[in-house]
């Protein structure tokens, strides 16, 4: 199959994230799957706790409407279809947000152990929404949990986590410490302080790694991870080479699921403008205990609520993600 720079530019992958978040400009027969509502049933997978479930306020769950200058992507990283444990679940939650205006943007890590209600009669943790809901409702969901409308969701598994930054000949990251990891993968998997060029085993290692630190810290370095990709991405010139820009699209193809129309090329023309013009400063940040959340003293069970047991805390901050930072 021959591709044209033109045909390159029309199609955009919109990708990864856990982490991975890049855009390629580029076309291929039917990259990914468009999904809806291929769900579970929601009382073989909802888990209720009524000691928290009263802390939650149905009336806050409400969709809000759409902002045209606004645009929000969920971003989902699935343990893998192949995981005993639960290969649907998704630990791996980050919201990324863009203002036309003001080509602003930000990237939020959520923790997978934020307890919401799913409907009116289920809660449970969010990382479980996907395989509950299915992707159209867990759309929905995140955008009644924020407070902002979320225009599409992409979601991956770590199968091509590894592939990817294999195929873009690894990643470069700087740390400030060493990091140790010493039981989890089966050997102690260990990086030095200073800058680190990781294949795809060991970028897949340092952002899932759980043992050594906490959920919030693995956001971080899953945050990390995805900025050095789309550094990595930014320096290669996939547009005059058409057949490396094939082989990176068949490389992800099979890894990925998402709602974007790809048959709208208006569509994708003005998002590839939109993300030409993303500034070079991205908003990180990592919601947790130590900003906006709190972990409830429940015997046996840990979980997340929004501090003062409110929504509108949550979905004010993200509102106000795109603003400039204060002084």
């Amino acid at each position: 199959m021959h591709l044209t720079k033109k045909t390159i530019f029309l199609a955009i992958l919109a990708v990864i994230v856990g982490g991975v978040l890049w855009w390629v400009k580029g076309f291929f027969n039917k990259e990914i799957d468009v999904i809806g509502n291929n769900t579970k049933t929601e009382d073989e997978k909802a888990l209720i706790f009524p000691f928290a479930k009263d802390k939650l306020n149905l009336s806050e769950y409400v969709l809000p409407k759409e902002e045209k200058d606004r645009l929000d992507i969920l971003i989902l990283g699935l343990r893998g279809k192949d995981d005993p444990d639960g290969g649907l679940l998704t630990d791996t939650i980050m919201l990324f947000s863009y203002d036309r205006q003001t080509k602003r943007s930000s990237l939020v890590s959520i923790p997978r152990d934020l307890y919401v209600y799913f409907n009116d009669k289920h809660a449970n943790k969010i990382n479980a929404a996907y395989e509950t809901l299915g992707l159209k409702k867990t759309r929905q969901l995140f955008s009644k949990v924020t407070g902002v409308y979320i225009d599409n969701a992409v979601v991956f598994d770590f199968a091509a986590f590894k592939q990817i930054i294999d195929g873009l000949g690894g990643i470069d990251v700087t740390l400030d410490k060493p990091f140790y990891e010493k039981s989890q993968w089966g050997y102690e998997f260990s990086l030095p302080a200073g800058e680190n060029h990781l294949n795809g085993e060991q970028a897949l290692y340092y952002a899932r790694s759980r043992y050594s630190s906490s959920d919030f810290d693995r956001a971080r370095r899953q945050q990390q991870i995805i900025s050095a990709i789309k550094t990595k991405v930014g320096q290669m010139d996939l547009l005059s080479n058409p057949l490396d820009a094939l082989s990176f699209l068949n490389t992800v193809r099979n890894h990925i699921t998402t709602d974007f129309n790809l048959t709208d090329t208006g569509t994708l023309i003005n998002l590839a403008k939109d993300f030409e013009n993303v500034s070079g400063s991205m908003r990180r940040e990592v919601l947790s205990p130590d900003n906006l959340l709190y972990h409830p003293d429940i015997p046996e069970i840990y979980i997340l609520l929004p501090k003062n047991d409110t929504l509108k805390t949550i979905q004010d901050y993200f509102k106000g993600t795109l603003t400039p930072a204060k002084p």
